[in-house]
């Protein structure tokens, strides 16, 4: 029997040996895969559950430069996204003070110290004079009448009476010679480099007065009062106004008293009690529930904030003129004689002008057409008047009001011009003699600007080409421009002298001048060509006036054929026709249709 209980003992330690040994493997086998689970969910290989949101709090200078770092162009597909101005708004605002400050500061800055005295923009000159001075008589001395005086040396005449004597003596005064376009102040603190014209200190406090009153003027802000009940009474803030409107004050019974609201000044509410209302108090104060306003809370920045608005300098300015001319005059059975005609004229400026104080960059550009036909009794249409001319001048300031210049004038025409004769059958014949760009007329110069003024322009080029070019010789005779037979084109080097000035007698009258001068250098210096125009108009009304236009040209190398009194041209002794430089004029007066865009 005790046998019997031992081995049945044996048999279940074997048997809870072998359970406990498969437990254990199972159990290695478990935790082996958890702990593998566990290191890859540490390291981030494996996110099965959601990440937690961090707390992220910034302050002002971290928020800053984070901002300043996503607000860089490469990280916006669109760099004029609303939301990176409005990120451009916000750090500008957030690193610049509110306007209250800037306001403070500006309306209490010290202007005076940076004023700079009138004289100081003049160059200032001694001038030695002689002036008379009358000296006092000197009663108890004896008067030699056998020594001169010094007013008998310089022919002064003495007093009769001998009661004083007149002398001349040196005397020195100071005269303005130049002006000066930048002057700088000794003052340390002066924060600009320099002024380019007198009280410009005074001109800064006017302009930063004048906005900083728009700004009080435009800045406003919306603010609701509410009281017991659903009714909503919005007031504008600063905008200045004398309007005021009506309010029902309630209570919890709905007893209302009436106030008027108003904004009488900057950052003020007015109320006003309604006429005719009375106050009772009883006898004995009972208690009631407390009125109350419901207060809206109210964003000051609002109120400060102001646009970043950015300047653009505007450079070139543009403007047209444009003038039409009509003439006709027509005769039926006129006994004493004439023609009938039809005569018009077209005449178109544009121009261009760009002016760049920081780079003392200036230029002048306009672009002409003059254009006309004529129609004369049976006569064909004829042109009686073709230029087309532009002119460039650059300048760059040199000292006081010179300026280093470079000019560029070009003149051509548009269509064919001819020549007409009278053969023995009493026929015209037509000889062709110009066409667009022959002849085309380049000039290029170098050298010094002078304005005194305004309306007056001296431009000296010592430097300058003057180029005349007719390629179509099979058609034009190219010598009649002064280029050689055998050559397309005349080039000559020289000096350039032009004048332009815009004179106003009154204030509807206006005249303008341009005169061109030009001297060839190596080939008969002493003859100078000519070109002088002159308009002069009278405005009648803002789309009339009256035009008188002429234009005088001499050019030693332009010759015409000399002609005899019946029409003859004067022949060489080889046959040849006689050619003279002569005075080329052309005059136009009437009235035009003006218009300016």
């Amino acid at each position: 029997m005790r046998v019997r209980i031992l081995k049945l003992f044996l048999v279940f330690i074997i048997i809870c040996i072998n359970i406990s040994a498969f437990s254990q493997e199972n159990n290695k086998r478990d935790i082996s895969k958890s702990s593998i689970i566990d290191s890859l969910k540490r390291n981030g290989v494996i996110i099965s559950e959601n990440q937690k949101k961090p707390d992220i709090t910034l302050s002002k200078s971290q928020a800053l430069i984070y901002l300043h770092q996503r607000f860089h162009p490469q990280f916006w597909k669109n760099p004029g996204d609303p939301l990176r101005q409005a990120f451009g708004h916000l750090i500008y605002e957030a690193e610049h003070p509110p306007l209250d400050s800037l306001k403070r500061m500006l309306t209490k800055y010290p202007y005076d110290s940076l004023s700079i005295s009138w004289d100081k923009f003049y160059i200032w000159e001694p001038l030695r004079l002689k002036i008379p001075v009358v000296s006092r008589p000197e009663f108890n001395a004896a008067i030699d009448t056998s020594v001169k005086t010094t007013s008998d040396l310089f022919g002064g005449k003495r007093d009769s009476l001998h009661l004083g004597r007149s002398e001349l003596k040196d005397t020195t005064i100071l005269v303005i010679i130049d002006t000066l376009n930048e002057v700088t102040s000794s003052y340390s603190k002066f924060p600009f480099k320099y002024f380019n014209h007198p009280f410009q200190s005074d001109s800064l406090k006017a302009a930063v007065s004048s906005i900083l009153n728009y700004l009080d003027e435009r800045d406003s802000t919306v603010i609701s009062l509410t009281g017991l009940g659903k009714s909503v009474t919005p007031i504008m803030m600063n905008s200045k106004s004398e309007k005021v409107m009506r309010y029902w004050l309630k209570n919890e019974f709905s007893d209302s008293v009436t106030i008027w609201l108003g904004n009488p000044a900057r950052n003020t509410i007015g109320l006003y009690l309604e006429k005719g209302v009375n106050f009772r108090r009883p006898v004995r104060q009972g208690h009631y529930a407390k009125a109350k306003i419901n207060i809206k809370p109210l964003d000051n920045t609002k109120l400060l904030g102001i646009q970043n608005i950015a300047l653009k300098s505007q450079f070139w300015k543009y403007h047209t003129e444009t003038s039409f001319i009509l003439n006709q005059a027509s005769l039926s059975n006129w006994v004493r004689g004439g023609e009938n005609s039809v005569s018009t004229a077209l005449d178109v400026t544009g121009y261009a002008n760009y002016n760049n104080k920081a780079l003392k960059l200036s230029s002048n550009n306009f672009a002409r057409l003059k254009f006309g036909y004529l129609k004369s009794g049976k006569n064909d249409i004829r042109k009686n008047l073709d230029l087309l001319e532009t002119n460039s001048k650059l300048n760059h300031k040199a000292f006081g009001k010179f300026d280093f210049s470079a000019i560029l004038l070009f003149k051509t025409q548009l269509a064919r011009g001819y020549n007409y004769t009278q053969n023995t059958n009493t026929h015209d014949t037509s000889i062709l003699v110009s066409k667009f760009m022959n002849p085309a007329i380049l000039t290029i110069g170098f050298g010094l600007d002078y304005k005194p003024n305004k309306n007056t322009s001296l431009n000296f080029s010592p430097f300058s080409y003057k180029g005349t070019f007719v390629t179509d010789t099979a058609h034009i005779n190219q010598t009649l421009y002064g280029i050689p037979k055998n050559r397309k084109s005349l080039n000559e080097p020289g000096v350039s002298f032009m004048i332009t000035n815009v004179f106003k007698p009154i204030e509807t009258v206006t005249i303008v001048n341009r005169l061109q001068l030009f001297t060839n250098y190596i080939h008969n210096p002493q003859n100078i060509d000519v070109d002088w125009e002159m308009i002069a108009t009278a405005t009648l009304n803002w789309f009339t006036e009256v035009r008188f236009n002429t234009h005088l040209i001499f050019d030693d190398d332009t010759k015409t054929d000399e002609l005899y009194k019946n029409g003859q041209p004067v022949l060489m002794p080889d046959g040849t026709r006689k050619r003279t430089a002569r005075i080329q004029f052309i005059e136009m007066l009437g009235f035009s249709l003006f218009f300016r865009f």
